[in-house]
């Protein structure tokens, strides 16, 4: 059976704050580790019931693309869905919820989308 890591990295300040992030994935394309601003993670704890997140951004993360950057994983999240359940209901209510964000971040001027 085939086997891969990610692995992530974090750099922390004095006040232990993330200053830098970075990961590395053994299927990943080119050399060493890449540099990135957030992090969100989600494990399902099977025998809790419950979902254990990490959730990592680093000082200079600007807010506007923190804001994109939770869109983007809701967005993810609504096609997921989709795949793993089939639930057309669940997946089109997060999917339109997004959309509702995209609209706000537009109005608000944080969001330049393409």
């Amino acid at each position: 059976m085939k086997k891969s890591e990610i692995n992530f990295t974090i750099e922390l300040d004095d006040d232990n704050i993330p200053h830098k992030i970075y990961w590395q994935a053994t299927d990943q394309p080119g050399n060493g580790p890449t540099e990135t601003k957030s992090l969100a993670i989600s494990l399902w704890d099977h025998q809790q019931l419950n979902t254990l997140r990490i959730d990592l951004w680093t000082k200079d993360m600007p807010v506007n693309e923190m804001k994109r950057f939770y869109v983007d994983a809701m967005g993810g999240m609504a096609q997921n869905m989709l795949n793993a359940t089939g639930d057309k209901f669940m997946s089109q209510e997060l999917n339109a919820l997004c959309d509702k964000f995209v609209e706000y971040l537009r109005k608000e001027g944080s969001e330049n989308p393409e």
